[in-house]
């Protein structure tokens, strides 16, 4: 009787074990391959995505650089499966100038091309941007203070269309020299354009290759109010912005 069922247990053991290296294998093929999780930390991506959103991003959009793999181990060089972004992704991708961090920004630049900010106007091979001014933008603080950002719509010339935010005019990135995107690499630009570290400052962020890219952000899952976590239930109440739960990022 004692025999049989130290067996059961055994077995019962077993089997347990097994769900936890499936649930194990599964979360990193899924981590790996498919989704990776990020949240948003800084407000360089206003309004487009807000500090506290919890986004999804989609590794195979790419292919995959050693970048995709748990803790990067550098098992191998390029990219399997690869494929360019498009001009106007949001793509979240590690800084060339220190490969532990990660950035997300949205592509302006595509290589060869000629890239400079004109008067706060960006202009691509020469051509400027088109964009109009839209509603502005409403930021609200944590304390509950209000303050208006003058607002654009910016349209590439492949028809994506998206928001920045002028905080101030003639700020300090509104007027740069002309950029020249090498092969293989993109230019990446900060929605909010004044509150950005982005490729057009050559010092820290630069051009980004194409083995750095980790993925496009594709989906806003969870979002809440600056200041606060996701694991702060007893905040959800009072901090989620319910409308952009679920929402796809553009």
């Amino acid at each position: 009787m004692s025999a049989t069922l130290e067996k059961r247990s055994k077995a019962v053991g077993l089997v347990d074990l097994g769900w936890i290296v499936a649930a194990i294998v599964v979360f990193f093929g899924f981590r790996t391959f498919l989704f990776q999780s990020f949240n948003i930390p800084s407000g360089s991506m206003e309004d487009t995505l807000l500090i506290g959103d919890y986004i999804l991003v989609s590794k195979y959009s790419y292919g995959y650089s050693h970048y995709s793999l748990p803790f990067s181990p550098p098992l191998f060089s390029g990219r399997i499966w690869s494929a360019d972004p498009q001009r106007g992704d949001v793509v979240v991708f590690r800084l060339p100038k220190d490969d532990s961090v990660d950035y997300i920004k949205r592509v302006v630049g595509l290589p060869g091309d000629r890239i400079q900010m004109i008067k706060g106007v960006l202009t691509i091979n020469d051509v400027p941007v088109k964009r109009e001014a839209v509603a502005d933008f409403v930021d609200t603080d944590e304390n509950g203070a209000t303050m208006r950002v003058k607002r654009w719509r910016e349209t590439l010339p492949n028809g994506v269309s998206y928001t920045t935010l002028e905080l101030v005019e003639n700020g300090f990135y509104d007027n740069t020299p002309v950029y020249e995107v090498p092969p293989g690499h993109f230019f990446m630009m900060g929605d909010n354009r004044e509150n950005s570290t982005d490729s057009r400052v050559l010092s820290q962020v630069g051009y980004v290759p194409l083995d750095n890219l980790i993925g496009r952000a594709q989906l806003v899952y969870f979002s809440i109010r600056g200041g606060l976590h996701l694991y702060q239930v007893q905040d959800w109440s009072s901090g989620i912005r319910w409308e952009r739960v679920f929402s796809a990022v553009r």
